[in-house]
């Protein structure tokens, strides 16, 4: 490799930014469609003593908590820098508590209405911070 001796790898141009991609990518409105199925779904649950019609919702409800996690971590993981965090301390509690309202302990373990109603709530607390970040 003699063409490199003495060339330097560093980048010429340093660029920054607070996520992955240019802006407009992100949002937590995918995350609260999916939680608002769930809603849904555990509301049909608790109305219907079909069998087979309960398996199928309990299958979807699990579906769609799958995705409401996913759209959660990829908003803290990808979209959320440091920044944020500082000047929102509990950012991290709340995708926290809302994940864990996705998982098995709450909506993706159970058909309570009230905990999907639980879940959209956390949802929006994100929502309302991530849309004061896009001000910014």
């Amino acid at each position: 490799m003699q063409f490199l001796k003495g060339r330097s790898l560093k980048p010429r141009t340093v660029v920054s930014a607070h996520c992955d991609l240019p802006c407009g990518v992100y949002d937590p409105a995918q995350a609260r469609i999916e939680a608002e199925s769930i809603k849904a779904i555990c509301e049909k649950y608790q109305a219907n003593t079909d069998p087979e019609f309960r398996t199928r919702a309990l299958i979807i409800k699990e579906q769609r908590a799958e995705l409401v996690k996913h759209h959660l971590w990829v908003l803290w993981t990808d979209y959320f820098k440091a920044p944020h965090f500082e000047k929102y301390p509990n950012l991290n509690q709340l995708f926290n508590e809302a994940t864990k309202l996705a998982g098995a302990g709450g909506t993706k373990g159970q058909a309570d209405p009230a905990v999907a109603e639980q879940l959209l709530g956390k949802i929006e607390e994100i929502s309302k911070i991530f849309w004061e970040t896009k001000q910014a």
